[in-house]
């Protein structure tokens, strides 16, 4: 309020510094414009008629104009000083027209000067004091309506300001309740279209904030029921250990369960890592010229035992192996299409197939897809699919699953890479995961 009463009272200040100053110039312009009339005027009158207004000295306008006659032998006719009087003959000059602002004494004098048939002149001037002195009365009541505009101004502004705090703290309420971890606030319609907007953003906030947190909360549910799962059966079995309850022949059969399942608790913890290291600005990549179908058949190569173990097919689909160049990070794209052939691997049965292939799909874009035989994603879990943990928790009671993190470590990846990833699904019909990929976008 205090500032809307200072922006108030400042510009009534400036309003009426310029005000007055306008009004000089107004009233001082008008004068001169009435001098020279009246100068003009007079300077054809006859010669007889100015010399007795000139002897009784006649003030003849209503700003204290004055009048100098100059005959033709150059002799000066006016009750004026003698300073006034030369420096008016010298403003003449030689029969000429003069219309300008002179300095006499310490006083500034408008000068209005014309020739007289027949030689000489008549100079009419006057004194700018006695103009400004003139509009003092003006001046006042310029300065009564400032102050009733400026009382005016203050009114309005505290009504004003009052009106838009009010709805101002009810938002920064609520802000602050967002802050502190309420949701489902109602934000209400204040009638001030500005205000309603920040009032919407507020409450669209909150349901963003909701859903994100809902989503963090299932995800870290299912983080625990993963940790815990492992972690019980090691206690477990350390217990047993511990308490005697296992024969020693049962040794090494207890030790492979113990190594799997802490390999297992090792994965989840790294896919967790990883996630971190993909969010933190830190994160390097190393560009350089890179083959794509080099890159996968060294995934063929890699996974090639664990496919003859699940009895599934994974293939390179190039064409005749020609090299299909990028600029990329070779180590962060091996690691993409490693995620997404465990993924593939995972929902293909026994007997199925996986296919790999690169290929230019623009003068500086690759495509490479993971295509697999598996049963297919919905149009709704294909929405889905790059969000963390949604698919796992799904479908953990249907099929095979790991962490649910892979496919967001490859969607977060290729975003690093400055490339997109996308699926294209049906039932029965098995799933294509694509990532399309430039070199302009990788620099």
């Amino acid at each position: 309020m205090l500032v809307t009463v200072g922006v108030a009272c400042v510009a009534v200040l400036i309003t009426t510094v310029v005000s007055l100053q306008l009004l000089t110039v107004l009233v001082t312009g008008q004068a001169q414009s009435a001098l020279a009339a009246q100068t003009s005027a007079l300077s054809h009158q006859p010669l007889a008629s100015l010399r007795a207004l000139m002897q009784d000295d006649k003030i003849l306008g209503s700003h204290g104009e004055r009048f100098l006659l100059i005959g033709p032998d150059g002799k000066a006719q006016g009750a004026v000083g003698a300073e006034v009087k030369r420096t008016m003959i010298g403003v003449l000059g030689s029969d000429r027209s003069a219309s300008t602002t002179v300095q006499v004494g310490g006083d500034t004098y408008v000068v209005e000067g014309r020739p007289r048939p027949g030689g000489g002149g008549l100079v009419g001037f006057l004194r700018v004091a006695d103009v400004t002195e003139s509009s003092s009365l003006i001046a006042g009541r310029i300065l009564i309506a400032v102050a009733i505009g400026l009382v005016a101004a203050i009114v309005a502004g505290v009504f004003l300001s009052r009106r838009l705090a009010r709805p101002l703290q009810v938002m920064a309420r609520d802000a602050r309740r967002l802050a502190g971890g309420e949701r489902g606030l109602v934000v209400v319609s204040h009638g001030i279209p500005e205000i309603d907007d920040v009032s919407t953003a507020l409450t669209a906030l909150d349901r963003a904030l909701g859903t994100s947190e809902g989503r963090q909360r299932e995800f870290l549910l299912s983080v625990s029921h993963e940790i815990r799962t492992p972690l019980t059966a090691i206690r477990g079995y350390a217990e047993a250990l511990a308490d005697g309850v296992i024969p020693e022949t049962d040794g090494s059969a207890v030790g492979v369960i113990l190594v799997a399942e802490a390999k297992r608790l090792d994965r989840f913890v790294s896919d967790l890592l990883e996630l971190a290291r993909l969010e933190a600005d830190d994160f390097t990549l190393e560009l350089r010229s890179t083959d794509a179908t080099a890159v996968l058949y060294e995934v063929e190569r890699a996974w090639r035992g664990q496919c003859a173990q699940l009895g599934v097919s994974l293939q390179v689909n190039s064409s005749a192996g020609d090299p299909v160049p990028i600029l990329t990070d070779p180590m962060r794209l091996r690691q993409i299409v490693d995620g997404l052939v465990e993924n593939a691997l995972r929902a293909t049965p026994s007997g199925g197939v996986v296919v790999l292939t690169a290929k230019r799909v623009g003068d500086d874009t690759v495509r490479i897809e993971v295509r697999d035989s598996g049963p297919g994603l919905t149009d709704a879990d294909a929405a889905v699919a790059f969000e963390r943990g949604i698919l796992r928790a799904r479908y953990r009671d249907l099929r095979p699953v790991n962490t649910g993190l892979g496919l967001s470590i490859a969607a977060q990846l290729v975003g690093r890479l400055g490339g997109t990833i996308f699926v294209r699904s049906s039932i029965r019909n098995g799933t294509c995961f694509a990532v399309d990929l430039t070199s302009a976008g990788a620099s």
